[in-house]
């Protein structure tokens, strides 16, 4: 796979060596038990795989390069690169502006910009309309581009499955980056509607079946179909994709659910569902399903408490939270400075985002057993530093050089 070139501030020689002796053992990525850290009276327990993917890393290897390499010039990203605070930091504190938030509310005007100046894409990709707004500027939209490569993927798959005349379900949280730039590039080549889980789903499959009014569709679904499309025609003949980050399991039962449906509803055997839903297969990126794979052995771990670190807004960390939440308790932190003392600590609610202080996090028995995961755009320095701060909580019989060191 490609090297990039990452700044050495977000590596951590702990990490590192942990994570390349687990290649070195496990070349084919077959054992997901996790990495046991032990340092005595506190046990931290590794997912086998967590931080930064291969998109993340190209992102921020084009990002850093560009700035280099563009000195006095202005440039912009036009939303938060990936989302991790510390590394949106790093890029605003270079001089790197944000022309939109995550949201897509815009914070500096496109009329501001002209076409000396440099727009870098962040990795969620962007819409098509924004593309060509760059263009008309004179900005060239794909020179600065870091749209994760199994993002294209998707896009892709989309228009193969549209050439066959199937309507696009995209299964993702309808107002993150991802899905919106998936939305614009699949409605570009046939008709497109976006549903945020299975409740959704259930609802929508009763206006394939006719048990909903077809009136109610477009007030049930507003802001997630492209414009003329057509309740009445356009849910004959589907196929689902994915926001890259979503839960795989999640994404699956989507898919299996509309595809029963399809075939009950069309009388349709396994020989001929291809008629009326398209086989996609799994578009959900390698490193999301690691990740979440990862956990899943992470978990058959007997341990105390889990700490997920990443960001509130990320995706693919907020259903690492969720799976870990399933089985104990977990803390959801986007730094080390969330932890305040031995006794406290304040972690965020994924669903809700809301931030609360959390009192005896740490259970009073030793040894206490940890178990550590990270999303895909956080830095392996942060889960470092994490690990410090709690193991210096202990009077520790192992230090985090001599544990690196028992690992090269």
């Amino acid at each position: 796979m490609k090297q990039f070139n990452v700044p050495n501030i977000y590596r951590s020689n702990l990490i590192s060596a942990v994570k390349q002796n687990r290649r070195q053992k496990d070349k084919m990525k077959k054992d997901f038990t996790p990495t046991l850290l032990d340092f005595g009276p506190v046990q931290f327990y590794l997912a086998r795989h967590f931080g930064f993917c291969y998109g993340v890393e190209n992102a921020i290897d084009i990002a850093f390069k560009t700035i280099d390499e563009n000195q006095g010039k202005r440039i912009y990203l036009l939303s938060e690169m990936i989302h991790n605070p510390q590394v949106n930091a790093d890029l605003q504190a270079k001089g790197v502006q944000f022309l939109q938030d995550t949201y897509g509310k815009q914070l500096i005007p496109f009329s501001d910009i002209t076409s000396d100046d440099i727009v870098i894409i962040p990795a969620f990709g962007t819409t098509l309309q924004i593309e060509a707004l760059l263009e008309e500027k004179g900005i060239p939209a794909t020179k600065y581009d870091t749209t994760c490569p199994f993002v294209e993927k998707v896009w892709n798959r989309s228009e193969q499955i549209a050439q066959k005349g199937y309507s696009i379900i995209v299964h993702g949280k309808p107002k993150h980056e991802e899905t919106r730039a998936t939305f614009s590039h699949a409605s570009y080549h046939t008709p497109t509607l976006v549903v945020n889980d299975m409740a959704e789903t259930i609802e929508l499959a009763r206006y394939i079946t006719g048990e909903k009014p077809v009136e109610q569709f477009y007030t049930e679904f507003a802001g997630r179909y492209n414009e003329g499309f057509d309740v009445t025609k356009h849910l004959q003949k589907i196929g689902v994709v994915n926001q890259t980050t979503q839960l795989a399991t999640d994404t699956q039962a989507i898919a299996d659910y509309l595809k029963q449906v399809m075939k009950d509803h069309f009388q349709l055997t396994d020989t001929t569902i291809g008629e009326r839903f398209a086989d996609t297969r799994d578009t959900l990126c390698y490193a999301t399903n690691d990740n979440q794979t990862a956990v899943a052995g992470l978990l058959s771990t007997d341990a105390d408490i889990a700490v997920v670190v990443g960001g509130y807004n990320s995706s693919n960390t907020s259903h690492l939270v969720e799976l870990c939440e399933h089985k104990l308790p977990t803390y959801f932190i986007d730094s080390p400075d969330r932890i305040i003392s031995r006794h406290e600590i304040i972690q965020c609610n994924w669903r809700t985002k809301e931030q609360t202080l959390v009192n005896n996090f740490l259970p009073e028995h030793t040894p206490a057993r940890i178990l550590v995961t990270s999303g895909a755009s956080c830095p392996d320095a942060l889960v470092e530093q994490v690990i410090r701060k709690l193991a210096g909580f202990y009077s520790t019989t192992q230090t985090v050089e001599s544990l690196t060191a028992s690992f090269a």
